[in-house]
């Protein structure tokens, strides 16, 4: 990609030759005073106050002044003259990063990348500015060394020898490193991407990454992400000292030189007045221009370099496909010993619904600290628990207390925003509350044993996550040691029998991007019903599915000697229940289908508009649990 950055910059050098010329034109304005500064100060000491005549000496130094002058009116020139040929340059990048967005967009299926998109667009202003700056620093740096030594040849032509070797051995020292600088440059961008790329992806998915004792885990991996950045910008800082040198080699030796063949220069018949235009020309031309150019291209020519090579990286449509291994998409949260991200092919982070990111393998845990255990049974405990999400925030629960008896099946119902997704994650052991206590089998739940989480308990949220994978890795990445009867029997207890078969078979290959929200449902479902986990919590983890198929799945973890908590997406699920807790705000009702007939007017409010008949709902109203408060 570092030849194809190559080419779009000699497109953009060749499509506009009449702006770089005119622009050339005024940089040959802008260096009046380095061609006339040296031989100005050499006639002003050697016609003048050597000789005797101060009024001339100062007429020299005041024609010295006027280039100045004419030389700011020259920058002031070429800097407008500049925008002709940077905005023509960005015009055309906003046009390659739009093209290669709207291509990859009708190719891919799911949510667009918005970060990567944001992404390219800061790249591109990032390119404007340093192609701005470096063709700058380049006309700059041409037309003063070319100006310089002409000014050396018009004063003595030995000079030559004092200052064009040590110019070129620096410019030769800068330029063979340049290359190795800008692979440092590169691989300082591409760790800082990755970490803006890990902590997304980890914030999308910190719920799940909390919910399943993954948070070593992504420690662990984030934290390598961020010692490659380290060591990339050391690397490329240590590289860099090689400009400090070539900047000496070329703009400092020179002058040592001359200070040090002074006597021979002067034996030679050179004049004072010649010897300190030479120091003129080197000092306050040369080697300010030489500086500039250096620096600017060690540092805005390599950002112009890798961020063009980035851009066309992310625009080209047949840009290569990331390096081989496995990807996390939507369809089941592994829910396990490493938790959600550590799989034994290597995994990735959670992603957002319908991405699907490419990683290597992760590290193993940590081990736990001591004082997690193993709950006893699946009583759930919850004593006094108020939870807000900002301390002037109405509470989300308030001074709730539930006591569920291992094996019991609760349904939690309520319109939406109620607090029934809230719920589960603080009984989960996601969410820390702001008071109370909370126990599974008489264990705080933020003191369960991570390294054996789904022994203790599986969360299913709505997004669930598929890894590209086999069908059997996917299935039995919480049970590794699953026969292949104990895989049949859980895809026929939760109804995914024709999913199997539609897929080739347990060996079969995953593509997370093919499959539907409902299959990965189905996929995370008989994943959780595998391990004997003491408590299941499925927050709307079917509403992807059709009825029928929710009560098939939702019979099949009841009939488990596990204690069952389902989030409604439906209130026919509530029916199925021993128990039903109404949320409505901070106020909750627990009781069954029956006693809270009776006694709570916003469950029948809710209950009357379901028809009833079977699993079958009004569409106009109740795939989900959307009804407002009763008044």
């Amino acid at each position: 990609m570092n030849r194809a950055a190559h080419g779009l910059l000699r497109s953009a050098l060749r499509a506009r030759r009449p702006e770089f010329a005119r622009l050339a034109g005024w940089s040959l304005v802008q260096a009046v005073p380095a061609l006339l500064s040296g031989w100005l100060v050499a006639r002003a000491v050697d016609d003048g106050f050597l000789a005797g005549r101060s009024a001339e000496g100062l007429g020299w130094l005041a024609l010295l002044a006027c280039s100045v002058l004419l030389g700011a009116w020259g920058t002031r020139r070429a800097t407008l003259q500049l925008a002709e040929v940077v905005e023509p340059f960005r015009d055309d990048l906003v046009t390659l990063v739009t093209t290669g967005t709207l291509q990859r967009s009708a190719r891919l299926t799911g949510p667009p990348d918005t970060a990567g998109v944001a992404r390219l667009t800061e790249q591109v202003e990032i390119a404007r500015e340093s192609y701005g700056a470096i063709v700058m620093f380049v006309q700059t740096f041409s037309v003063t060394a070319v100006s310089v030594l002409l000014g050396l040849v018009v004063l003595d032509p030995a000079l030559l020898l004092f200052v064009l070797p040590p110019l070129a051995a620096g410019l030769a020292l800068f330029l063979l490193a340049l290359r190795a600088m800008a692979a440092r440059q590169r691989a300082v961008v591409l760790a800082d991407e990755a970490i803006a790329e890990q902590v997304g992806t980890v914030a999308d998915g910190l719920r799940d990454v909390t919910a399943c004792g993954a948070e070593d885990v992504v420690r662990v991996r984030v934290g390598a992400r961020i010692d490659a950045a380290a060591d990339a910008a050391r690397a490329l800082a240590r590289l860099t000292a090689v400009r400090t040198a070539a900047l000496g080699v070329g703009g400092w030796l020179p002058i040592v030189l001359i200070l040090a063949g002074t006597p021979w220069l002067v034996h030679g018949g050179m004049t004072t007045g010649a010897i300190l235009g030479a120091l003129t020309y080197v000092s306050q031309s040369l080697q300010p221009a030489l500086r500039g150019f250096v620096q600017g291209l060690g540092g805005s020519g390599l950002w112009l370099l890798v961020t063009l090579t980035r851009i066309l990286e992310a625009s080209t449509p047949t840009a290569a496909a990331p390096p081989p291994g496995p990807s996390l998409s939507p369809g089941a949260v592994p829910d396990g010993p490493q938790g959600p991200h550590s799989l034994r092919r290597g995994a990735a982070p959670v992603s957002r619904p319908g991405t699907s990111r490419r990683v290597g393998p992760l590290p193993m845990p940590a081990a736990d600290p001591p004082g997690r255990t193993q709950p006893r049974d699946g009583r759930v405990e919850l004593r006094g628990v108020t939870f807000g999400y900002a301390r002037s925030a109405e509470p989300v629960v308030r001074d709730l207390d539930l006591v569920l008896a291992p094996g019991t099946h609760l349904a939690v119902v309520g319109p939406s925003g109620a607090g029934k997704s809230t719920l589960a994650s603080l009984i989960a052991g996601v969410l820390e509350p702001r008071a109370g206590r909370i126990r599974l089998g008489g264990v705080p739940v933020r003191q369960l044993d991570r390294g054996r989480l789904s022994r203790c308990r599986v969360l299913i949220p709505q997004e669930a996550y598929v890894f590209a994978g086999t069908l059997r890795e996917n299935l039995a990445y919480l049970e590794p040691t699953a026969t292949e009867s104990d895989l049949d029997a859980a895809v026929h207890a939760i109804g995914a029998q024709a999913l199997v078969r539609r897929l080739g078979g347990y060996g079969a290959t995953v593509d997370p991007a093919v499959l539907s929200a409902g299959e990965r449902q189905l996929i995370a479902l008989v994943r959780a019903l595998l391990p004997p986990a003491r408590l299941v919590l499925l927050d709307e983890a079917t509403c992807h599915l059709d009825p029928a198929a929710e009560a098939v799945a939702e019979r099949a973890f009841a009939g488990r000697p596990a204690t069952l908590i389902v989030c409604a997406h439906r209130i026919s699920s509530a029916l199925r229940a021993d128990l039903v807790l109404v949320m409505d705000g901070s106020h909750c009702r627990l009781g069954t289908h029956d006693r809270l007939m009776a006694d709570c007017a916003l469950y029948r409010d809710l209950i009357g508009h379901w028809d009833g008949q079977g699993d079958t709902e009004r569409p106009a109203d109740d795939r989900e649990l959307t009804h407002r408060k009763a008044t």
